[in-house]
């Protein structure tokens, strides 16, 4: 299975550039180049969205007020998503969200509460990419971040590498399973973030998505009102994968859409090689 790589971006101007556009394959290991196709909608500049980047000295927690204003501040390019993401939702079941004003809100806005959490030119992973929450917003506010999407089904990685024409974002696209390319050596504690919204329960992520974070590095959990419940209930994987302090940030999303909370797990020493446990024993038999 032959994997697209990002595209060329011109780097004084943040626009797309004609040039070769690079595949990887899973399998075999092995690049090859191709002609690059121009999406239909251009980068904005990176001199323009820079001001949105990652604040050394501001208070980083999950601010739903600052979400709306990236929101609000990149109008345009979300309504252009919002429509890509609404087209292609017929054909790949990316969502059971379709009113504009819930997709705003509970895709957009929950994705962008999160973003004081992931710093500065950041390497993210993101584990069930599905339809690109959280990485599609925030790499559309931050273009300093680089992120990996990891996606097990084949037509939701499809709309991915969609998305990542059309909006030229750079990032990797792989069709894989998180269990599998956790023992890989490229992915494994490769990380300075790992990332994941709606996939498991947090023992079962936990397992899923430590490997990928490098020591000091953190995951973040995007979950519901029920964090608490889900952290009681994951202390021992917390202990035997290799992570630290935890912190847990609840917000509010607007007009009555919900109580969410961000996870963030540090990690503080690297995870055993026999983790993750593979065929399907994270969510059959959590630890």
């Amino acid at each position: 299975m032959w994997i697209k790589l990002s595209p060329d971006i011109h780097l004084s101007t943040g626009k797309r550039v004609w040039g070769k556009q690079v595949f990887f394959s899973w399998k075999t290991r092995k690049i090859c180049g191709g002609r690059q196709r121009r999406g239909d909608f251009e980068r904005r500049t990176l001199e323009k969205r820079s001001k949105v980047c990652y604040n050394e000295g501001m208070d980083h927690r999950p601010d739903i007020n600052r979400a709306q204003a990236l929101y609000e501040e990149h109008g345009e390019v979300f309504s252009a998503f919002r429509r890509l993401l609404l087209e292609y939702n017929g054909r790949y079941n990316l969502t059971a969200i379709t009113e504009e004003r819930e997709v705003s809100i509970k895709h957009f806005l929950d994705s962008l509460a999160g973003e004081p959490l992931f710093p500065a030119s950041a390497r993210v992973l993101e584990v069930g990419s599905g339809a690109g929450f959280p990485s599609i917003p925030l790499m559309l506010v931050r273009p300093d971040l680089c992120f990996t999407l990891l996606e097990s089904t084949g037509k939701k990685c499809d709309f991915l590498k969609v998305a990542a024409r059309e909006f030229a974002l750079s990032c990797t696209v792989c069709h894989v399973r998180a269990e599998d390319a956790g023992k890989e050596a490229d992915f494994r504690e490769r990380f300075d973030v790992c990332c994941a919204r709606a996939v498991a329960r947090l023992n079962t992520l936990l397992e899923y998505c430590l490997p990928f974070v490098r020591e000091g590095g953190v995951f973040l959990a995007y979950k519901g009102s029920g964090a608490e419940e889900e952290l009681a209930e994951a202390k021992h994987a917390l202990s035997v994968l290799g992570g630290g302090e935890v912190k847990l940030y609840p917000y509010t999303l607007p007009d009555g859409m919900g109580e969410r909370t961000i996870v963030v797990v540090k990690k503080i020493r690297r995870t055993p090689l026999k983790y993750p446990r593979g065929r399907g024993k994270e969510r059959s038999d959590p630890l």
